[in-house]
This record gives structure tokens, C-alpha cells and sequence, in this order.
């Protein structure tokens, strides 16, 4: 495996522990709490990050020619799988597949994508704060910048604008600033609504805008 492979699999393989982690002592009540992603809760997202965690190219094919090459059926038809009567026991699966090296036919950084963008999904409604190496959250933006929004990616909803790090002043594309830390940037080019006054600059409204909901989080297959 190459190093740099490597190495996205480790940020990989961590986040899906740390998540786990985090996700230790949820109440019931609190796996039912409305994710990011619209008409999925907590557990839904949990299920989902299983069934991607363990789904390899030859599955994925197989999965969506099920589904009649309609994406949003095949992750439907993952979660319904995937998805546990008690979350504890999802979880635990999770925590199972978190070392796995599986991946559907799209460039790797779609993990980073997948562990990132799926981990605030679940997180940011329960009030738990996500930490992420920065290299790795970079990586993931800036494969949302190229990938189009039919793709899974978000480089139509930052056309035209500059996006800069409020905390190291990097900067990417041209246009009207928007200012925002790394991953309030990543979520809303992945689509995800971001809370207004953590965006700021004369193209804020114009990101924020674009985020209506719905997923973006590494190819076309996912929310």
C-alpha cells in the first residue's frame, strides 16, 4: 500500500473509532434525534457508515444494479441491512468494520469525505464536538471542490467563490470571500446547512444558500 494510502486509511480507521467513542453512552431517545441528513436520524447515519465501511467495488456494483442504478434506493437498501433493532449493537458493528479497507470505485479521499462530513452529520445535532486532523479535513474539501454536486461533490456550490481557513488563511477558488474554520467550509460545499455566523464574508450567504439539505459526501452513492 502506498503511503500516502496508508496514511488516508489510518485518519480513516481512526475517525470510525473515535466516533465510536463518542457514541458509547447515548441515551435511547437520543438515536432518534434528526441527523444532517434529511429523513435519516442518528442511527440511520450510524447504519449507513457500516454498510459503506464494508461495502468493496464488486458489492457496490452488485448493490446498485439491485437498486436499479438508483443511489438513493442502494443506501436506503444499506441501512435497512445494516441497521440493528438496538443501536448498541450497530454501533458495536461499526466498531467491528472500523479497521476494514474496503471502498466502492472512487478516489480514495471519498473516505475522508465519508468519515468527516457522516461524523458532524451525527454529532453536531447531538451538541458533541468533532475533532479531525486538519490534513485530512483539507484533503476532503478539497475533493469536494472538484467533484461535481452530481458526483457526490459540491464544486457548483463554490463557483465563484474564494474560501479561506479563518484560522490559517489558506485559500481556495476566486471570487467573493467566505470565511469559515476548515470544516464549517466542508460541510457546506458538501451541501450540509452550517449555522449563519459561522460563516462569514460577502459570498457567506451565497454558500449557505446552496446548502439545502441534501448530501454530498464523496460520490454519488451518498448522502
Amino acid at each position: 500500500m502506498r503511503a500516502s494510502a496508508a496514511a488516508t486509511w489510518h485518519a480513516v480507521h481512526a475517525e470510525r473509532r473515535r466516533l465510536v467513542a463518542d457514541l458509547a453512552d447515548l441515551r435511547d431517545d437520543q438515536w432518534r434525534l434528526p441527523s444532517l441528513c434529511p429523513g435519516w436520524d442518528v442511527h440511520d447515519v450510524l447504519a449507513h457508515l457500516v454498510d459503506t465501511a464494508r461495502t468493496g467495488r464488486a458489492a457496490f456494483v452488485r448493490e446498485l444494479v439491485m437498486a436499479r442504478l438508483d443511489f438513493d434506493r442502494a443506501n436506503e437498501n444499506g441501512i435497512v441491512r445494516h441497521r440493528q433493532r438496538d443501536p448498541r449493537d450497530t454501533l458495536a458493528a461499526l466498531e467491528e468494520a472500523s479497521g476494514l479497507t474496503r471502498t466502492p470505485p472512487a478516489r480514495l479521499d471519498t473516505r475522508l469525505v465519508e468519515a468527516i462530513v457522516h461524523g458532524e452529520d451525527i454529532r453536531r445535532p447531538l451538541g458533541i464536538t468533532g475533532r479531525y486532523p486538519r490534513p485530512a479535513v483539507v484533503r476532503a474539501l478539497v475533493h469536494q471542490l472538484r467533484t461535481p454536486v452530481s458526483f457526490g461533490g459540491g464544486r457548483e456550490r463554490a463557483a465563484g467563490l474564494r474560501l479561506i481557513d479563518r484560522r490559517t488563511g489558506v485559500s481556495w477558488g476566486h471570487g467573493e470571500d467566505v470565511e469559515a474554520d476548515t470544516i464549517d467550509l466542508l460541510l457546506a460545499v458538501s451541501g450540509r446547512r452550517v449555522i449563519p455566523e459561522r460563516l462569514t464574508g460577502r459570498g457567506a450567504s451565497r454558500l449557505g444558500g446552496t446548502a439545502h439539505g441534501t448530501s454530498a459526501s464523496g460520490e454519488a452513492s451518498h448522502r
